[in-house]
């Protein structure tokens, strides 16, 4: 069946001297031919895309509480389903049925109509990835009613929560339609992330005359995967995080603080799992290794130089009366906040208990974290306006001229997306939402108010952040933005605050997601109505495995996120709705008044937003003042303050390993063997993806559900006890020695 109606046009195009992309990156990366006769509403296009879309949904939600939860992303689609994709075209009819279809007459269709193409592949890939913010797994809403039901102990409708996940993931789809015209048409806007995935599909779908093609070795690598993770998973579980400075020096508090992966600086700790390397900061296979290199020097200086010298040798904000690495609260005597104990009948903060118990206190890293994060916020601004700004703004101009490259031309065969298809989109989403907010404000708490201030956040601010990710390809988050504003306004409700966070954040995020995807599309000249219609069904989709497979796990699994209580060896430990639990109770149940303004103990943390501000406007006149110093400009402050970003939940076993592994790939077998590289890198990283997740899901449906597991010494967790304990003399906490 033909893709959309479109003009009868020739296959190739020709094009002026004029017409090619500005944008050198482009012209070396994009082809500038197309041709509009391939279908790609295809039965191959749907069964794949309906088919990838449901297991990534299932499988990124079913990690999600896992210790480490691995992240399936549409590379791993984009590299196993091409050689399925052309089985079919090999085994599929090819007999052609004469349908009617209202309002145009008779259509031919064929389940094989022909060779499987690029065209169909890109919208299988987009398909599976529809239901995340630029690969980010799990809907971030998810993490509400987690909390709401496994950490606060409360309860929310199946109703409520789909909603909520629903609209949260669509709402950002209308308003960022209305902006394609600014960010996605013209040439000068060229979002760089999209070129990986421009290459690896012409990578792909070159012809291969290899002994050893790409699908033989994807197989290969997938079933030795498959095979391998019975250790890890099952079998010697310590494998997964080995610790061995904890086992020589098992009687030192200090010894473990510093050895221990999980629980400490990590100091020497490895892993023999796959899915430890790509938890968290995703494979490591597929990130550039300028981007390695700049994590690691942040990383490295707040885990191993700040950290120490805040906690032993500083002991800022009485660090050593609390553990160094948690994302646990605590009270002043370094005993777990008894969070349950300061949450009254209406889900408010009891204000009585909460100063019966005292302040909160975190552990120094944890509050380091929001110190950097804050810092992060602002060096992005400030670093994106002296580096970027002045070629933003030309381009700007230069995209507003309505100037079009090949690309723009090309894609003006295909009939465009009628604008009330946004408007409409636009109108119900936000009127579910309110709704919601409404009729169902005892599960959610926010107020109406609330979700159009969230919406009109967001919407302000795609339009600029769109604009620096075409054009920087980095994305500043509005996450810690929103809830802190929010938290100020409308403090003591925490379920609010983070309704507020993904409303305001998590709109805007799925509205630069869409249109990077769009801009994909208009690389690889997909028809726009296509593109709509398959996002919009794999959100949908996705959303409702998403909370079918939530609601599953949280009602199946005994103390499910509890750590404190779940057997050592237990996967299910939740470590990012711990983080985002303890951000409800931070920015909503307590406000950031009593955290971090006068009625708190963190402050100074506030001071962060000002140094990470200044930061790269001092680097920017070191450079101007010294233009012959070509390391100046490199380097990055968003990039070195953010490295941390992901701790927690993520810990230094995660990044020792995705550090050293992304090395050894990316720097060493990038330089040394580059053939090799270029041929096999992503189709390894696909495979060791979807090895590690089918093997887990075997293992829990045939013995996780069962109970069944080994009970001997490498099934013990990391062996590192004594890694949670403080330091400071006077303190007790139980399984701890005395002080």
């Amino acid at each position: 069946m033909a893709s959309d109606p479109e003009k009868p046009v020739t296959a190739a195009a020709t094009q002026d001297e004029d017409d090619v992309s500005p944008i050198e990156e482009v012209r070396l990366t994009v082809t500038n031919t197309d041709d509009p006769t391939q279908p790609v509403w295809t039965f191959r296009m749907w069964f794949l895309g309906l088919l990838s879309c449901s297991l990534l949904s299932f499988l990124n939600q079913f990690f999600a509480y896992r210790t480490e939860p691995l992240i399936i992303t549409q590379i791993t689609v984009q590299v196993a389903t091409l050689p399925i994709g052309h089985f079919m075209a090999l085994l599929l009819p090819k007999t052609k049925f004469t349908l009617p279809v209202p309002g145009l007459g008779s259509k031919s269709f064929s389940f094989n109509p022909g060779p499987f193409n690029m065209k169909e592949h890109v919208l299988i890939t987009i398909f599976a990835n529809a239901g995340s913010a630029f690969g980010s797994g799990s809907p971030y809403a998810v993490g509400i009613v987690n909390i709401i039901k496994a950490f606060y102990g409360r309860s929310i409708s199946f109703v409520a929560s789909w909603l909520l996940i629903i609209t949260t993931q669509v709402l950002g789809y209308g308003w960022a339609g209305l902006l394609r015209k600014y960010v996605v048409e013209p040439a000068h806007m060229w979002w760089p992330s999209t070129l990986v995935q421009v290459s690896l599909f012409r990578a792909l779908h070159e012809k291969d005359d290899h002994r050893l093609s790409r699908a033989k070795f994807f197989f290969i690598a997938l079933v030795c995967s498959f095979s391998w993770y019975v250790i890890p998973g099952y079998l010697f579980t310590t494998l997964t995080n080995i610790s061995w400075v904890c086992w020589i020096f098992s009687k030192s508090v200090t010894a473990q603080q510093i050895g221990s992966g999980m629980r400490g600086l990590g100091l020497g700790a490895l892993t023999l799992d796959w899915s430890v390397v790509a938890s968290f900061l995703f494979s490591p296979l597929i990130s550039p290794f300028f981007a390695i290199v700049n994590v690691f020097v942040g990383y490295a200086i707040i885990v191993y130089v700040v950290t120490p010298v805040a906690y032993w040798g500083l002991d800022v904000y009485n660090a050593t009366r609390f553990p160094i690495f948690s994302s646990h609260l605590f009270t002043a005597q370094g005993q777990k906040y008894n969070i349950s104990a300061i949450v009254d009948n209406k889900f408010e903060l009891n204000v009585a208990e909460y100063e019966k118990q005292g302040r909160i206190h975190l552990s120094v890293f944890f509050a380091l974290t929001y110190g950097f994060g804050f810092a992060t916020i602002a060096s992005t601004l400030t670093h994106v306006f002296c580096f970027y700004g002045r070629e933003i703004m030309e381009r700007y101009r230069a995209s507003s001229k309505g100037t079009e490259d090949i690309h723009t031309k090309l894609m003006k065969r295909y009939k465009d997306i009628p604008s009330w298809w946004f408007h409409s989109l636009l109108v119900v989403t936000l009127a579910i939402s309110l709704a919601l907010c409404i009729f169902l404000n005892d599960q959610v708490q926010m107020p109406w108010w609330g979700l159009l201030f969230a919406g009109v956040l967001a919407f302000g601010f795609t339009l600029p952040i769109s604009i620096i990710t075409a054009t920087t390809n980095q994305t500043p988050g509005l996450n810690i933005i929103t809830e802190y504003v929010f938290g100020l306004i409308y403090p003591g409700r925490p379920i609010a605050n983070v309704c507020f966070k993904t409303y305001g954040y998590i709109s805007m995020a799925q509205a630069v997601s869409f249109l990077s995807d769009f801009k994909l599309g208009h690389y690889m000249k997909i028809p726009p109505r296509s593109m709509f219609l398959v996002q919009f069904i794999g959100t949908m989709l996705a959303g409702t495995i998403n909370i079918g497979v939530a609601w599953w796990l949280l009602n199946s699994i005994t103390n499910i996120c509890h750590d404190d209580v779940l057997p050592p060896d237990s996967p299910w430990t939740c470590p990012g709705d711990r983080v985002f639990f303890d951000a409800s109770v931070i920015w909503g149940l307590v406000g950031p008044r009593r955290i971090f303004g006068s009625q708190g103990n963190y402050s100074t943390m506030n001071w962060f937003f000002l140094g990470g501000a200044l930061g790269p406007i001092i680097v920017w006149l070191f450079h101007k003042a010294f233009p012959q110093q070509s390391w100046i400009p490199l380097i990055n402050l968003p990039v070195l303050l953010g490295a941390t970003a992901m701790m927690p939940p993520a810990t230094p076993l995660n990044y020792n390993a995705w550090i050293f592994v992304g090395t050894i790939f990316n720097f060493f077998i990038f330089r040394y063997r580059k053939k090799w590289w270029q041929r096999y890198n992503y189709v390894l990283s696909a495979a060791l993806d979807s090895g590690v997740a089918f093997m887990t899901v075997l293992l829990y449906f045939s013995l996780g559900l069962e109970n069944k597991s080994l009970n001997w010494w490498g099934n013990d967790g990391e062996h590192c006890p004594l890694a949670v304990c403080p330091t400071a003399k006077g303190v007790i906490v139980p399984g701890c020695p005395a002080n």
